[in-house]
């Protein structure tokens, strides 16, 4: 039985109550060119023109003779263009008669924009040898720009040639394309602070959005979400991925649906739920946010699609050339789908075909669309020969090419397969998520013991992974919490995962988490828990904002979302994954943007080198502080318990000391000569007294202090109340840890492995 129906999106046609007409929507203008529209569905009678066709552009062509066809296929005998009207009616069917360089191709007559159709292959069926030749299929275009409906699962779509039926009422249709934007260049601005957000899940509850565009692209430009970005100081937002996709195979029988878009079928296509008028959504939002100085990045999925393996459905690739498109290993004689991206198949990228599908889609995204980059989900694929090389062919393309070369590029640096872990390996012209930052922080602020190096390494820009030909701090992006993963509330209110929701009896989703709840598991009323949490999430925000690198927020990390305890909510279409706008910590949604506008003013925090330790021009860019006032030494540095450090950096202009102090209880912090005053504190109901050449450190917080010039008349300040602060002990001592943290820490950091991803349809 199949799982749902699939119904194409009828013809959008403005009503009087039309949500564009709302103040809230900000349109962008686009400059258009007119191109051959269909007058009427109803009266189309289209013609093959013979041997018209061309293989220069690949997909979908409007040429004033009618619409080119082209799609490359080594191993296909035939291929067919279907074309159908709105009524999802198949109207013609010719086979493209050209055939140039694997390239079929053709040229049909008497129709244009808003055409329906999608691609039929003929050739060898021999799955055991990766042929999948079936004219039963329809194919979707991997060219398209649009799609008239979204994908949807069904057995019929796997069946084997023998079974097979038409296909065609289950597949979306490609929609030919005719209005063309101004091609534009990416914002040249280097990220200072990226804001990870879901598209569905970012706008389907907020107050501001109008009903009908919740869910959508468009409900991005609403002027209250522009607002609130700009209020952050988010220059650049990454929006997960929204090309068109499928569901995980065992998700329909589950009732769940994908929320996350890990799961793609076109490259080219938003997925129909996020642009329901079309592609020309996503260039009006990249125009606004371009007004507004925040650049718009995707994160891409050219690792595998939704074909899963060989019993997975035929959508696309897999039935017009599967050996060209994914790559194979032989065992006992038969060709297998490799599964590095741990999806059921693997896209290969050192293939010419796919190298092209690869760099044209991209470039579509940037010059067509508006985005300004990519995060390169699972990205050493792309450098895979089988084996990772960080010089392979398309690495090399995407950088060398003159659009792609100037655009962010960001790598998640580790894929599931046999070497897949590859931090450091991309390049000065990548960026790279840095998942040791995450577990290193986290597992300071959590009580691990031997962390305090480890700390200092990583607010210190991760000099170990990226100090070498050419690269900066920049080079990594700082994270505390992504989409997968705990939120940052979760971070510290569940020692364990709660993914029961995704049905999979708590199996799927990450086991080292490096959280810890503060004493009770999920939600408490217990006023002393909630008041150690809130603690405990500024400490790590600052920590976030005080390092070198380019820190990176999730959607409502802000102002603290909770999954409940959802590690992996990947299938959680729902109010799980729903930013709860209403519930929102405003004085968090503050702090956070205190964070932020500190981090700019304080040019010390962002300079863009690692620090050394040496002498220049009289300044020295970083000393390591003892909390009595000495530089750390090696018995220091290799304390167990080592829990408060001190880190001042110097620059020609200013002078800082960033503490950072995880113990529960205050700390008394010996200062340098000269007159402190105080720059920031994560505690906001903590005093700081700064008294007699010391501060007092709050528990569980980060201050940082500014060197300033001693006025030449200072004012008279009474003295500040005693205040008890603990001696400092001659010898280390045992760390009192913070409440709540799970047992059987262990002492040392677990072995960097490639985090999980979602599971996938196998």
């Amino acid at each position: 039985m199949d799982s749902t129906i699939s119904t194409p999106n009828l013809p959008w046609r403005p009503s009087s109550a039309s949500p564009m007409d709302s103040p809230e929507f900000v349109p962008a203008p686009a400059v258009m060119r007119r191109a051959l529209s269909l007058e009427d569905a109803a009266d189309l009678k289209p013609d093959l023109v013979k041997g018209g066709g061309s293989a220069a552009t690949l997909g979908a062509t409007l040429t004033p003779e009618g619409v080119n066809f082209a799609v490359y296929s080594e191993t296909a005998s035939a291929l067919w263009v279907s074309v159908y009207d709105e009524l999802d009616k198949e109207i013609g069917r010719f086979e493209l008669d050209g055939h140039d360089n694997n390239v079929h191709h053709g040229l049909v007559a008497r129709i244009g924009a808003g055409a329906r159709y999608g691609f039929r292959a003929d050739g060898e069926y021999n799955p055991d040898q990766g042929f999948y030749f079936d004219p039963h299929k329809l194919l979707v275009d991997p060219y398209a720009r649009r799609l008239d409906r979204v994908f949807v699962r069904s057995p019929r779509l796997r069946l084997s040639r023998e079974e097979g039926v038409d296909t065609a009422p289950l597949i979306p249709k490609a929609i030919v394309v005719g209005a063309e934007n101004t091609p534009v260049m990416p914002r040249r601005k280097a990220p200072t602070l990226f804001y990870e957000l879901n598209v569905r899940g970012f706008t389907m509850r907020h107050p501001s959005v109008q009903g009908p565009l919740r869910g959508t692209i468009a409900a991005l430009t609403t002027q209250r979400v522009i607002d609130h970005l700009k209020f952050l100081g988010v220059d650049t937002v990454e929006l997960m991925p929204i090309a068109a996709f499928i569901d995980d195979g065992h998700l329909p029988a589950l009732g769940l649906t994908n929320a996350w878009g890990y799961n793609p079928v076109s490259y080219f296509a938003v997925d129909p739920r996020l642009a329901p008028r079309g592609p020309q959504e996503l260039r009006n939002m990249t125009d606004v946010y371009r007004k507004a100085g925040i650049s718009v990045i995707l994160d891409v999925v050219y690792n595998h699609t939704g074909e899963g393996d060989h019993n997975g459905p035929i959508l696309s690739l897999k039935g017009l050339d599967a050996k060209t498109y994914y790559r194979h290993v032989e065992v006992d004689g038969k060709q297998h789908l490799v599964n590095d991206a741990g999806t059921g198949n693997t896209l290969r990228c050192d293939h010419p075909a796919t190298q092209r599908l690869v760099i044209d889609s991209l470039k579509y995204w940037v010059e067509d669309m508006g985005v300004s980059g990519f995060r390169f989900d699972l990205a050493p694929i792309l450098g895979r020969e089988p084996g990772f090389n960080p010089n392979a062919e398309l690495l090399q393309m995407i950088k060398a090419d003159p659009v792609l070369g100037k655009s962010i590029l960001v790598a998640e640096p580790w894929d599931p397969g046999p070497g897949g872990y590859q931090l450091g390996q991309f390049g000065k012209e990548f960026r790279e998520w840095n998942d040791t930052y995450r577990d290193d922080v986290r597992s300071f602020w959590r009580g691990d013991q031997h962390r305090i190096g480890a700390l200092a390494g990583k607010v210190a820009g991760s000099a170990e992974i990226f100090n070498f030909a050419g690269r900066k701090p920049s080079a990594g992006v700082n994270l505390l919490a992504v989409h997968d993963g705990f939120t940052l509330a979760d971070l510290v209110a569940y020692n364990d995962k709660h993914n029961e929701a995704n049905g999979e009896q708590n199996r799927d989703g990450h086991n080292n988490n490096n959280s810890w709840n503060c004493g009770v598991e999920g939600p408490t009323d217990d006023e002393k828990i909630n008041a150690a949490r809130h603690r405990d999430v500024r400490a790590l925000l600052a920590t976030l904002f005080v390092s070198r690198g380019v820190p990176l927020i999730q959607q409502g990390d802000e102002f603290g979302r909770t999954q409940q305890g959802n590690n992996n909510a990947y299938a959680q279409d729902n109010e799980i994954t729903w930013v709860d706008w209403e519930k929102a910590d405003g004085d968090q949604v503050d702090y956070v943007a205190a964070l932020s506008a500190f981090r700019k003013k304080h040019k010390a925090l962002t300079h863009d080198h690692f620090l050394s330790g040496q002498t220049k021009n009289g300044v020295r860019d970083v000393e390591w502080l003892h909390p009595d006032g000495r530089e750390m030494n090696d018995g220091d540095w290799n304390d167990a318990g080592g829990s408060v450090l001190g880190m001042r950096l110097q620059t020609s202009d200013e002078d800082l000391i960033v503490w950072f102090n995880r113990r529960i209880e205050p700390v008394l912090g010996r200062l340098p000569q000269g007159y402190w005053t105080l720059g920031l504190v994560s505690d906001d109901k903590a005093v700081v007294p700064l008294a007699d050449g010391a501060v007092t450190l709050p528990p569980r917080s980060v201050v940082v202090l500014v060197k300033a010039q001693i006025p030449e008349n200072p004012p008279e300040v009474p003295p500040s109340p005693p205040q008890e602060t603990p001696p400092q002990p001659e010898q280390p001592q045992p760390v009192e840890e913070p409440v709540g943290v799970p047992d059987n820490v262990p002492d040392e950091a677990p072995v960097e492995t490639p985090p999980e991803e979602t599971p996938r349809e196998a």
